[in-house]
């Protein structure tokens, strides 16, 4: 009951007018794209044809993020925790990025975004991380939107890699313990050079982090939805940032 009132009431909210400030549009938004199979399911469809109408939510969220004057969208694709799902999903799902990239990379160019990749590309197939590649290294020089995915991504893996690092580096005398501050732990993760993400969205109604950017989100606002990911348009990302708009975010102070 309680999960049909509030899918009821994102509907209504998703149906409004949002009017947003330019001026307070969150730079950095992170997106668990969640909901995929369920979709599907709902519909009496394979797991599989969810995770296409997903990849066509991707394309929608980018090109209403760039209009919203966001700066960089990271968007959780492919976790680490994933590959415990059926070999002929998981073996799909690492054929989607080639497949999205060959039909949206030129438009993507066209449109001055910069695509990047975080995550641990020596498990992915040779397949993914050279269509990832590519793609990387074809918009290295735009300056538009920044397209992140979180590929073969998990952030417990993310920061013990950090910390690991750190460590060699005190053992060979580079660092010594008391020069390890959050800001230098903060320059080591995958997302070194860029800020922080504003705003997190999750679709599908789960009221959890999954294993995503649990460091960098310390601090970000966080919006859920009860819809599923394919179904996810520009009116649900103004609705997250109209909600985005009014919160006041103290970083632990009083104003």
């Amino acid at each position: 009951m309680i999960k049909r009132v509030r899918s009821w009431l994102n509907q209504e909210d998703s149906q409004q007018t949002h009017q947003l400030s330019p001026d307070n549009i969150p730079h950095h938004v992170a997106i668990i794209m969640d909901g995929n199979g369920r979709w599907a399911k709902r519909r009496g469809m394979p797991r599989i044809v969810g995770h296409q109408n997903g990849m066509k939510a991707v394309k929608r969220a980018a090109i209403a993020a760039d209009d919203l004057g966001i700066k960089i969208l990271t968007m959780y694709a492919f976790s680490t925790e994933n590959w415990t799902r059926p070999k002929e999903e998981v073996d799909f799902l690492m054929k989607l990025p080639q497949e999205f990239l060959a039909i949206e990379l030129e438009e993507l160019i066209e449109k001055n975004v910069q695509v990047r990749m975080m995550g641990h590309p020596e498990d992915l197939p040779s397949h993914t991380v050279s269509a990832m590649e590519e793609a990387v290294a074809r918009t290295a020089d735009n300056t538009g939107l920044v397209l992140n995915f979180a590929l073969n991504y998990g952030s417990r893996k993310e920061i013990t890699e950090s910390f690991k690092a750190l460590g060699q580096e005190v053992r060979d005398g580079i660092l010594r313990p008391e020069d390890i501050t959050e800001e230098l732990i903060g320059q080591r993760l995958l997302t070194g050079d860029l800020p922080d993400p504003d705003l997190l969205i999750r679709t599908s109604g789960e009221l959890r982090l999954s294993n995503f950017m649990l460091w960098q989100l310390a601090y970000s606002e966080l919006w859920f939805t009860d819809i599923y990911w394919p179904e996810f348009t520009k009116e649900h990302l103004v609705a997250a940032v109209a909600d985005y708009q009014h919160r006041t975010r103290r970083y632990g102070g009083l104003s």
